[in-house]
């Protein structure tokens, strides 16, 4: 898969090992990390730790890992659809600081819903967080509806917020 934006960059299928996804995970992770400080308080060391399993990656899961990457192959975006028990789920959606403003995260949502619905979805589900104000509001834009935490998340992370795309 290789299409363009309409901003000239290219939306490119990658495997989930691709050194530019995970370069750029590691970048959201980053961000997350900032904005998240001090979020959960101070807890118990075990629930911090089943967070981060609630929130792990199992690369048997994922269907498909997208990234956009400009002309000259910088890589700018990313995001994950993967399959959780009989849901079809986004996750990891990031764009760089620099590229941010132009559309990118649009795009990749946009790529993601339509290999979801081409591969017989009914709905596909998010989870985000009250400390990214600019994702919830290019869910909702795009369609999104809100629904109850749904698990992996209700134990470590009640306080999520989580949406859900019917097609």
């Amino acid at each position: 898969m290789s299409e363009r934006t309409s901003t000239g960059s290219r939306i490119l299928e990658v495997a989930w090992d691709d050194p530019r996804a995970a370069a750029l995970r590691d970048e959201l992770d980053t961000d997350l990390g900032a904005r998240y400080d001090g979020f959960h308080g101070d807890e118990p060391a075990e629930r911090t730790v089943a967070r981060s399993r609630a929130l792990a990656m199992h690369p048997e899961e994922i269907v498909a890992t997208l990234i956009t990457a400009d002309e000259d192959g910088t890589p700018t975006g990313h995001v994950i659809l993967r399959r959780l028990g009989a849901e079809w789920e986004i996750k990891r959606l990031v764009v760089t600081a620099a590229a941010r403003g132009r559309g990118l995260a649009r795009a990749l949502m946009t790529a993601a819903l339509d290999r979801a619905r081409a591969g017989g979805a009914g709905r596909v589900i998010l989870q985000t967080g009250i400390p990214q104000p600019e994702s919830i509001a290019l869910y909702e834009s795009l369609g999104f509806t809100r629904i109850p935490v749904y698990e992996p998340y209700i134990e470590t992370m009640p306080r999520s917020v989580c949406f859900a795309y019917r097609f």
